[in-house]
């Protein structure tokens, strides 16, 4: 009996360190022929020689079952891209609910006379809202400043003796990342935080070609506003292909387009970021209370740029409210349009509802304490943004895999699942395994930086069985095409499989 316990015992000890030392060993998870087939697949797949120099870690489970088909360095940490939105995300929509909805306001700090002088400033006051953009009011992203242009003229206001300040005071003052690389700060995708942000913090420029060889292009700013200065060095040349180049330089608000543009272009729209989101709201609202009959006597302002001035929320008197679209809807765009500005307003919203500190230091304390929840080990992963944009991050595949897990089994499971991109439809994804099974199947978040490519969701297989999947991979030499290649195959795999 002694004999065969030991036995039974150095069996156990062998497989803990075939478990811990291979890549993968589906004999741990599975002995149907099904599955063995489909890990022979997957192993050849990752195999593929444009990816030798690669970390690849891979984790899919099945939901029907609980059964871990398949294991390649999935406990193994590496740079995840947007996919850590997924943790934010999820966990905003634990923590704040799918209905909490943003507020933002406009205080009236001052007397209004009875001739509509108000002697006093107007406050612009953010609490992290990302809605106050062309996304979610039809295109027009001054919806909202109008919107209270016409309150204040409804209260009889028609000059304002004092100045519009921007207040994003119930946020700390991080306007960019820990880990965030300088060289693409005038890139939309890494727009400076705010907790009174406009516009996605950034403008559109709409560039079209001149009317003769050797001449400038035409560039028009939306919205409309002298806050930037642009400095047109794009020529229009016959013969040449359109080779347009934005740039912000950093820490002003001069941006220079250069390059050339084919006479017969169409318009082309570029995004650019800007500098002090907070004054750029206070700027643009003050530019349409001027357009809309209202003068304004003061300048535009940030309220950390006014030492000696100081307010109160309960004194100053409230003379309009915006409040946002509900969580959900940020949260769908959020993913589906992978939107880092919106994961960080919603990290610092985090910290701020849980700790009253609205920075990212305790939006992901409070995120992690959310994960750990789900049974997520947290000391294996880094999460120092929200977004992903960072160097910084990093998680496992496992960990994608228990979140995802977790989250299929919440009541607000449908939310989080319909929220996500869906291949050859919508989002990120809208281009991706088009005409083939994962098409219309597949819900997953991308993640794209230098040398990493993340994908990370839910499938369905052909008899209709639900799969939850994790692909990262970091430090490859080819085209991001190719590794999409690579994990669309994967998803069509798992959307073909059948077990028998």
């Amino acid at each position: 009996m002694r004999k065969n316990l030991l036995s039974k015992l150095l069996k156990l000890f062998i497989l803990a360190i075939l478990f811990t030392g291979c890549s993968h060993n589906p004999h741990l998870f599975s002995k149907s022929d099904s599955i063995s087939r489909l890990q022979k697949e997957l192993d050849l797949i990752f195999s593929d020689p444009s990816i030798a120099t690669a970390q690849c870690g891979v984790a899919i489970k099945s939901l029907a079952t609980g059964e871990i088909v398949y294991f390649r360095n999935a406990r193994k940490a590496l740079v995840p891209g947007s996919n850590l939105k997924l943790f934010t995300t999820a966990a905003a929509l634990l923590k704040l609910g799918p209905q909490y909805q943003f507020h933002t306001n406009l205080y009236m700090n001052g007397n209004l006379e009875q001739n509509g002088v108000l002697n006093g400033d107007l406050i612009l006051s953010g609490t992290g809202d990302p809605s106050i953009s062309a996304v979610f009011h039809k295109g027009n992203s001054i919806t909202v400043f109008e919107n209270f242009c016409d309150s204040l003229k409804k209260r009889g206001v028609k000059k304002i003796f004092g100045r519009i300040i921007g207040d994003d005071n119930y946020f700390d003052d991080e306007p960019l990342g820990a880990g965030w690389a300088w060289d693409y700060q005038s890139d939309w995708y890494a727009a400076q935080i705010s907790a009174l942000s406009f516009n996605d913090n950034c403008l559109n420029l709409l560039i079209t070609p001149g009317d003769s060889a050797g001449v400038l292009a035409g560039i028009s700013i939306i919205p409309s506003t002298d806050y930037v200065q642009i400095e047109n060095k794009l020529i229009t040349i016959p013969g040449e292909k359109t080779k347009i180049n934005v740039h912000r330089i950093r820490k002003e608000n001069r941006i220079i387009c250069s390059g050339t543009i084919a006479p017969d272009q169409k318009e082309v729209q570029e995004t650019v970021t800007v500098e002090n989101p907070t004054l750029y709201s206070a700027h643009v609202f003050k530019e349409i209370l001027e357009r809309r009959g209202i003068a304004v006597d003061g300048e535009a302002a940030d309220i950390d740029d006014l030492h000696d001035f100081n307010y109160s929320r309960e004194t100053a008197r409230r003379v309009a409210q915006y409040n946002s679209p509900p969580l959900r809807e940020i949260i769908t765009i959020t993913l589906k349009e992978s939107k880092n500005l919106y994961a960080e307003l919603l990290l610092r919203t985090l910290g701020k509802e849980s700790t009253g500190v609205g920075n990212a230091a305790a939006g992901t304390k409070t995120v992690c304490q959310i994960l750990t929840g789900m049974g997520i080990d947290t000391t294996q992963i880094s999460m120092e943004d929200g977004s992903g944009l960072s160097r910084k991050d990093f998680i496992t595949p496992m960990s994608v895999v228990t979140l995802l897990t977790f989250m299929s089994r919440h009541p607000f499971a449908k939310i989080f699942y319909d929220s996500l991109p869906v291949a050859g439809v919508d989002g990120t994804l809208a281009q991706r395994m088009l005409g083939t099974a994962a098409a219309g199947n597949v819900h997953a978040k991308t993640g794209t930086l230098d040398f990493v490519k993340a994908l990370s969701g839910y499938v369905t297989s052909r008899d209709g069985e639900k799969f939850v999947f994790s692909i990262l991979i970091n430090n490859y030499k080819v085209s991001h095409r190719v590794v999409n290649r690579i994990q669309d195959t994967v998803c069509e795999r798992l959307a073909n499989f059948v077990r028998r």
